[in-house]
């Protein structure tokens, strides 16, 4: 007898975070680096000069103390300092050893206290010296920084901004302006896939409402032959799928640019919206939808957030397995970020085609779309509204089969 095949085990998860990781609170900017490289060059500067101060000074001191200017021959000696001994009375070379004695401890003296304040004078100026190449290396910088936030803002599809850097004709100049340049000529590219996007949205829009139009009107022909009925229905069911292609592909062009008019939405109830539309479906796939939506508002689109959350149920309900399946559906906020994760029962999905299933027309083992399911749009479309809103979605395989899907957006 052969033997029982083992059921598909679930694939490995990845062991890389998909997230981004945390920027450190100090980072190695440019301006860091300029500053720790200026006055590292001061603080080596001021400890060579005084160190070549320190020796000549000792040098001269020790040159001048060698030999005393005089010689006593007799006489009482009376100190006037603690720290020097001398004999009261003796004979001149007792007496004349002691002031030598003296002398040199007041030399010591002398080049400790020049040292321990030439340390603390070095010391204040490398303070001084280096908030100076602070403020000096953000000022050399601010262009920089002006052509970083230009980019960011030009990140958000604002194509309109420009540098327009005023100043010396130098390098950095010469970066702002082509950086312009380039401005440029992507807002004249994006204007005409504008243009381009409105007239193919009229030019195809248009004879598919007509087709439409003259085949239902056939179909409420009561005395229209039975074939002719069951072909005007599989006619009127192609023309309704390619009527959902042109809506698609009108969406994820018009969805990969910035929102620019963003109002209060709660993802509950946009999820919950969602979960209205798909009930219907669901049930006659007996599959259940649970979950608990906490309230979640992030400010963007309503109707583009609603098919996000409409496409990923949609797609865990249709790619759900045969039985006992069940679609999860939660909202939270999480870090300063509003979450909504959508996760299922269904097939085992490999951890290395995850990154296939946001490619348009690509589904699960299939290269084009090929089945009643959709048109294969629904998860780049997702990716390219949270992408407008400033957030991202990430699917992971689900243990035992299924996908959970996470959107994050910002609050």
């Amino acid at each position: 007898m052969a033997a029982t095949p083992a059921p598909p085990q679930a694939p490995p998860k990845p062991t890389w975070d998909p997230r981004d990781p945390v920027r450190p609170l100090l980072r190695p900017t440019i301006r860091i680096r300029l500053t720790l490289l200026y006055g590292g060059m001061f603080l080596i500067a001021g400890i060579l000069l005084l160190s070549i101060i320190y020796l000549f000074t000792a040098q001269a001191l020790g040159d001048s103390a060698s030999e005393l200017p005089f010689k006593v021959v007799e006489g009482k000696v009376q100190p006037t300092t603690s720290w020097c001994e001398l004999p009261v009375q003796g004979t001149g070379e007792q007496l004349n050893e002691a002031v030598s004695a003296c002398l040199q401890y007041q030399r010591d003296q002398a080049l400790d206290d020049l040292l321990r304040r030439s340390l603390f004078a070095l010391l204040g100026l490398s303070i001084i010296a280096f908030a100076f190449g602070y403020a000096m290396a953000g000022r050399v910088l601010s262009p920089l920084g002006r052509i970083t936030r230009t980019a960011r803002q030009v990140a958000g599809s604002d194509l309109a901004r420009r540098i327009e850097l005023d100043g010396p004709d130098d390098e950095l100049k010469e970066l702002a302006d082509t950086f312009d340049e380039m401005l440029e000529r992507l807002e004249r590219a994006f204007t005409a896939q504008q243009r381009f996007v409105a007239n193919a949205s009229h030019e195809l829009r248009t004879p598919l409402a007509i087709n439409r139009t003259l085949l239902e009107v056939h179909l409420s022909d009561p005395g229209a032959p039975v074939e002719l009925q069951q072909l005007g229905k599989t006619l009127l069911a192609t023309n309704e799928r390619s009527e959902q292609l042109v809506e698609g592909l009108l969406l994820l062009a018009r969805s990969d640019n910035q929102i620019v008019e963003r109002k209060p939405v709660d993802l509950a109830e946009v999820a919950s919206r969602a979960i209205d539309q798909v009930r219907a479906e669901a049930a006659a796939k007996s599959v259940e939808i649970r979950g608990e939506r906490d309230v979640a508002v992030v400010q963007g689109n309503g109707v583009l957030l609603e098919r996000i959350a409409l496409n990923l149920v949609q797609n865990a309900v249709r790619y759900n397995v045969a039985e006992g399946g069940w679609v999860e559906v939660t909202t939270e906020t999480e870090n300063g970020q509003a979450v909504l994760v959508v996760s299922n029962t269904g097939p085992v999905v490999p951890a290395y085609e995850i990154d296939n299933l946001f490619e348009p027309f690509r589904r699960l083992r299939q290269e084009r779309t090929g089945s009643d399911k959709g048109v294969g749009l629904g998860l780049s479309i997702a990716r390219s509204v949270a992408r407008a809103h400033g957030g991202r979605i990430i699917a992971e395989p689900r243990e035992g089969g299924g996908l959970v899907m996470r959107v994050t957006l910002p609050i």
